[in-house]
């Protein structure tokens, strides 16, 4: 059976360097993150640390997913004015370890001049028990977190009196 990969985009009228910051301040993560409640890795992030994610779904199950974080590139300015930011990480639980799931979680931002910045989230699921993995419960995970997020750097940009 063929899955699409949960994905969740949204609008921020904030700043890239602000959602940035919110995305890569994963100690906060409890303060205003619906779906990953809690995250643990080394700080500062850097790309081969390990992170372990807590999430909480809607039903209200928990549950703990080992990753490691494999793309980290803060916002860059291109020559034509747009701004782009990545973060990224790879699923290392035993079903990933087996051969049975696998999954690479990206999240991007793109700020193009005098935009509001975008906030896209696909994990790329493969493997014969990607159905076990709850591809929809991950996308509905991903739509509360976007939207927190969006909420948290809007409040953060209104706050500081940033321009967007």
């Amino acid at each position: 059976m063929a899955y699409e990969h949960p994905r969740a985009s949204v609008e921020i009228d904030a700043p890239i360097e602000t959602v940035w910051r919110v995305m890569v301040e994963t100690e906060a993560y409890a303060a205003w993150n619906p779906f990953v409640v809690r995250a643990e890795t080394a700080q500062p992030a850097a790309v081969g640390n390990p992170i372990v994610l807590y999430v909480t779904w809607a039903d209200g199950g928990r549950a703990r997913s080992p990753e490691r974080i494999s793309a980290l590139e803060a916002p860059v300015l291109g020559e034509d004015g747009t701004a782009e930011a990545h973060l990224a990480y790879v699923y290392e639980g035993w079903p990933a370890r087996i051969g049975l799931v696998r999954g690479v979680r990206h999240q991007r931002l793109t700020q193009r001049p005098g935009r509001p910045t975008h906030y896209e989230t696909v994990e790329e699921f493969s493997g014969p028990l990607v159905g076990l993995a709850g591809p929809e419960r991950v996308a509905e995970g991903f739509r509360r977190h976007a939207e927190a997020l969006k909420a948290r750097a809007e409040t953060l940009a209104n706050e500081s009196g940033l321009d967007h």
